[in-house]
């Protein structure tokens, strides 16, 4: 029989150290969670019940739900959405300029402008638009125009300056903030190479305000579209004035109301998406990889339950 003898002691060589057990890790129970969870669920379903068994005719929802008026509702409110905001968006660059302005007489007209469009509510200033036969009797524009203020200023042209002149007042401070975004070397390196001012703010500056310009704005054109509502005051038929019109002929005002809602929110869900990849374009010189699109999602998931079944069979 051998025995190893250790060179170093004399002895038999020392056992191999053990080894540690393995770490058991248990997760950390968040009860209040699964608290938070059963109760925003309750609640939830109360008010789902509430509504169910509330004095609601939600038949009549789907029966005038494609009704041609409630169409054309939405044709309007879409047009008057575009238009305000395109003199909202041209005015707002306009006033951006003038506000950044060296020019002491243009930059004041600018905060003027600004000042006032922002300081006074939206409803006011579609009346005062609506009213202004008292100030101004007739508009006389010499051989090209000339008629009563009362005949000039219709309820779609009053719906039409009332919010787009509103919009200019936002759109200014947001084109404002994203012109002064861009670092001042871009400026004056363009002006190195010998552009322009306005070439500059063309090529070189405006591209690169509009990663900070576009998210407000996406905000703007759909708040703009929720804010139409308030040009049924001065008679312009959209979408909450034929509703409302049909639900006095109907018998049904609150289910028109949803009706409406439900319109509202189909085309706020639109927008939203337009604004993701609007957005998601515009942040392609400042990430290094763009965030997945919701269809991109989709397939990654669906490729990933896919794997993973074909792992387990």
């Amino acid at each position: 029989m051998s025995v190893d003898i250790d060179k170093t002691g004399g002895g038999p060589p020392a056992p191999p150290p053990a080894r540690p057990e393995a770490i058991k890790a248990v997760p950390v129970r968040h009860y209040g969670r699964y608290i938070a969870a059963v109760v925003a669920i309750a609640l939830l379903a109360s008010i789902v019940y509430a509504f169910a068994q509330g004095k609601i005719n939600w038949g009549a929802v789907p029966d005038y739900f494609f009704d041609d008026r409630i169409l054309k509702g939405v044709g309007s409110t879409l047009l008057l959405t575009a238009l305000s905001m395109l003199i909202g968006i041209g005015g707002g660059i306009l006033l951006a300029v003038m506000r950044l302005s060296k020019n002491p007489v243009t930059s004041s007209i600018a905060w003027f402008y600004i000042w006032f469009f922002r300081g006074t509510p939206v409803l006011v200033q579609l009346f005062v638009w609506f009213n202004l036969g008292l100030v101004f009797e007739y508009i006389n524009l010499g051989f090209v125009y000339k008629d009563y203020w009362s005949s000039f200023m219709t309820p779609f042209l009053t719906a039409l300056l009332g919010l787009g002149l509103n919009e200019a007042a936002y759109m200014a401070e947001i084109c404002r903030a994203g012109l002064l975004s861009v670092d001042e070397g871009q400026t004056e390196a363009s002006h190195a190479l010998g552009m322009s001012h306005q070439k500059t703010l063309r090529r070189i500056v405006i591209p690169q305000a509009m990663r900070v310009i576009v998210p407000p704005t996406g905000n703007e054109v759909i708040n703009m579209l929720k804010t139409t509502s308030l040009v049924s005051a001065v008679q312009y038929y959209e979408l909450l004035k034929y509703a409302t019109d049909i639900g006095q002929t109907s018998g049904a005002p609150v289910e028109m109301l949803f009706l409406a809602a439900a319109w509202y929110l189909i085309m706020t869900s639109v927008l939203s998406v337009g604004q993701y990849y609007i957005e998601r374009y515009y942040a392609r010189g400042s990430s290094r990889s763009l965030p997945p699109t919701p269809w991109q999602k989709v397939r990654m998931h669906v490729f990933s339950l896919s794997s993973r079944k074909g792992a387990t069979a």
